[in-house]
């Protein structure tokens, strides 16, 4: 026991020192002021907690504005590197489901007054999403020579969503004892039907974990032994990869597959609904319901680009009031000269 907490509290000296170190070496350091501009692509995907739904692909791209914070000695050694900025991100994914699904309206009746079950089958269904989102990335990280490293959150509020799915559709009676009545129109009953239909839907806000590596474009050779760059802008080329930690979709417990309530209308003489079953049929996203999944978390792969201009410095005083004042005050001047009181 005493050698546990010998070795713990070791360890808590050594990060108190290593904090006490970074402490002075950013005191001590020089600041240097950057704003900035980028410009992000690459590939979207979303991830499913179900193995019914395949996961998603797609592209996306991003612009947005930064501030940026260097602390350190001159161009060729080692910085610190603080970053924020807001931007807006689109995209565009989709999901290509990898089972069936079907739906059962049961003791229906059909024309000919017989009871049967009506039934629903979709087969390769896919949902894509057109996606608008806001995000506010807060970073760390550290630059040396010409390489940096960047890691951090990205708060990401999705502002406009759409999603659009298209599927083949089979439709067949199902009657005890007979094998299943298909491919007949006239009874409602079709075979490879091609549906489709958009709506807008929501996506939850997300919290991605971020990690960007790359380095500064448009250096100097190291001729005179260092990185010396002739102007004060800043270009970069990077790899990043974004990962969300929150579920994005809402769950409002909705069907998968929403149906008509029955078959027909009527009750001494049959009759179809006023419109057709296909027709009245309600397809819900991946997003907005939990039939498909418990969970989808965001993922994006990609480059990153990005342009930084420093802003300018306060340079040294030719003449600094405070020193001069203070010769007044004692009646010399740097040079030697009295002043008249």
């Amino acid at each position: 026991m005493r050698n546990t907490n010998y070795s713990v509290k070791k360890l808590q000296s050594y990060f108190i020192l290593l904090a006490m170190l970074l402490f002075v070496t950013v005191a001590n350091a020089k600041v240097y002021n950057y704003v900035g501009a980028y410009l992000n692509f690459g590939e979207w995907t979303m991830l499913t907690s179900q193995a019914q739904v395949g996961h998603s692909l797609g592209v996306a791209g991003g612009v947005g504005g930064m501030y940026e914070l260097q602390v350190g000695p001159q161009y060729g050694q080692t910085r610190f590197l603080f970053n924020m900025g807001v931007g807006a991100l689109g995209g565009m994914t989709g999901f290509m489901q990898s089972t069936n699904h079907t739906m059962a309206l049961t003791e229906q009746t059909d024309l000919d007054g017989e009871k049967f079950d009506y039934v629903y089958e979709l087969n390769n269904r896919k949902d894509q999403y057109r996606n608008i989102a806001l995000q506010v990335p807060v970073m760390l990280g550290v630059q040396h020579n010409r390489f940096y490293m960047l890691a951090g959150v990205k708060l990401m509020a999705n502002m406009w969503t759409q999603t659009y799915s298209t599927a083949n559709l089979n439709t067949y009676g199902r009657y005890a004892g007979h094998d299943d009545f298909r491919n007949m129109p006239e009874y409602q009953f079709f075979d490879n039907l091609k549906i489709n239909g958009g709506v807008e839907t929501k996506l939850n806000m997300n919290l991605d974990v971020s990690l960007e590596i790359g380095a500064r474009l448009r250096v100097m050779a190291n001729a005179a032994g260092y990185d010396v760059p002739k102007d004060k802008v800043e270009y970069r080329l990077a790899a990043f990869v974004d990962y969300g930690l929150m579920d994005l979709h809402i769950k409002d417990n909705q069907s998968a597959l929403i149906a008509p309530a029955a078959y027909n209308n009527g009750d001494t003489y049959p009759v179809y609904n006023t419109t057709s079953m296909v027709d009245n049929l309600v397809m819900n996203d991946v997003m907005s319901t939990e039939g498909f999944t418990s969970s989808v978390n965001n993922l994006m792969i990609g480059l990153k680009f990005t342009i930084l201009f420093q802003m300018p410095e306060p340079g040294e005083c030719l003449l600094c009031r405070d020193a001069y004042l203070g010769t007044r005050k004692s009646g010399r001047s740097r040079a030697g000269v009295k002043f008249e009181e």
